[in-house]
């Protein structure tokens, strides 16, 4: 079985699973950390499987581009080529292809692009993706997909919608053709439809047509209110059967990862925790702390006097304020750790409450914490 679900919460959608891959088996809800081109920013390897963490998010464009499929083949792929034991998990490419859209055109083939390294021209296709990913060796795959903006003009968002689907279909088959020449995999194709509920329903309802092993959720966090993305998230997720795990693409702050499980989400990526670590923010049991601040530079206490990181434990806000204001590299490694520290813990926490049937009271208790919102 590919992914069993083990409990529910009864007030909720939370649940606990496990979802099996060729390179391990995942207990959800997880948090994966984002490596980008093969690397999560600033820490190495053994500080992923030292945080607990066993299953990271790679991106088949960036990787498609550096170091380039040729490299990664004759590295065995990528789990070889970065020396990583766990599970991977690759994006599809289609969010570079709005975040990097004055560098694309999209064509009923593809997505034709050029390179923001040096200018050159490729394509994606529906096709070409699985390739990429098969040269990847990842453990799931996602579709070619066309993420639009928020907002988004009714007719952009109607031909986004209509080629995923499209796309998508054509995906399934190419993946089905690398399962038949031996490829150890799971498919996970990306549920688009903008903040329409009736839209995604209908695309949730095409996918699970194609038979995939899981469902990406994308489209969200694309500019548009938090309050928008849960309405929307929990209308799509009542339309997916609890035999699929689901994946929220690119959401993840602490308060985030409450409100997407209780919304019935298994999987969840987000670069924010690495991202806001090397602007000087850190995670802390008192809200959101900027070790910049004037007040930190002769502070001798602890980041957070709550946290059990190795970080709290021995460097004080003092020294890390310093660090950061000398551009110091331990600086950015020291809250890297410690941010993401907080988001395994984070997610511990939920997977305790839900086994213990206490996830909303929990989930309140942690909202109501100050500087939690």
């Amino acid at each position: 079985m590919i992914f069993e679900v083990l409990s529910k919460d009864p007030t909720s959608a939370a649940r606990l699973g496990l979802l099996a891959t060729s390179h391990g088996t995942v207990e959800t809800p997880a948090f994966m950390p984002v490596a980008t081109q093969g690397a999560v920013k600033t820490l190495s390897q053994e500080d992923l499987e030292s945080l607990g963490f066993n299953m990271i998010l790679s991106n088949s464009y960036h990787l498609y581009l550096r170091p380039g499929l040729d490299i990664l083949r004759k590295a065995g792929g990528l789990r070889r080529f970065m020396a990583y034991s766990g599970s991977i998990l690759t994006d599809s490419g289609g969010f570079q292809a709005m975040s990097l859209s004055h560098l694309r055109t999209i064509e009923d083939s593809g997505i034709a692009f050029r390179s923001h390294l040096d200018g050159s021209r490729h394509l994606f296709t529906p096709e070409s993706v699985i390739d990429i990913q098969a040269a990847i060796g990842s453990d799931c795959w996602t579709a070619l997909d066309v993420c639009p903006p928020y907002p988004c003009p009714p007719q952009e968002a109607e031909q986004a919608f209509d080629l995923t689907l499209r796309w998508a279909e054509r995906a399934s088959q190419a993946f089905r053709r690398k399962i038949e020449e031996g490829a150890e995999a799971l498919f996970f194709p990306i549920v688009q439809g903008g903040f329409d509920p009736k839209r995604r329903a209908q695309a949730a309802e095409r996918l699970l047509e194609l038979s995939p092993d899981g469902l990406a959720l994308g489209g969200f966090s694309v500019g548009e209110p938090k309050e928008l993305t849960w309405e929307i998230l929990g209308e799509t997720a009542k339309a997916l059967p609890d035999s699929k795990p689901r994946y929220l693409m690119g959401v993840g702050t602490p308060e985030d990862l409450w409100e997407a499980v209780r919304l019935g989400v298994d999987l969840m990526d987000c670069v924010w925790p690495t991202r806001v670590a090397r602007n000087g923010l850190a995670a802390t049991s008192l809200g959101r702390l900027s070790i910049e601040n004037s007040a930190y530079k002769s502070d001798t206490g602890p980041l957070d006097p709550e946290c059990s990181c190795f970080v709290c434990r021995r460097y004080s806000r003092a020294y890390l304020s310093h660090l950061f204001r000398a551009k110091e590299l331990s600086a950015y490694r020291f809250l890297t750790w410690h941010n993401l520290h907080v988001m395994k813990r984070m997610v511990e926490r939920i997977k305790s409450a839900i086994r213990e049937g206490r996830f909303e009271a929990a989930r309140r208790e942690f909202l109501s914490r100050p500087g939690s919102t």
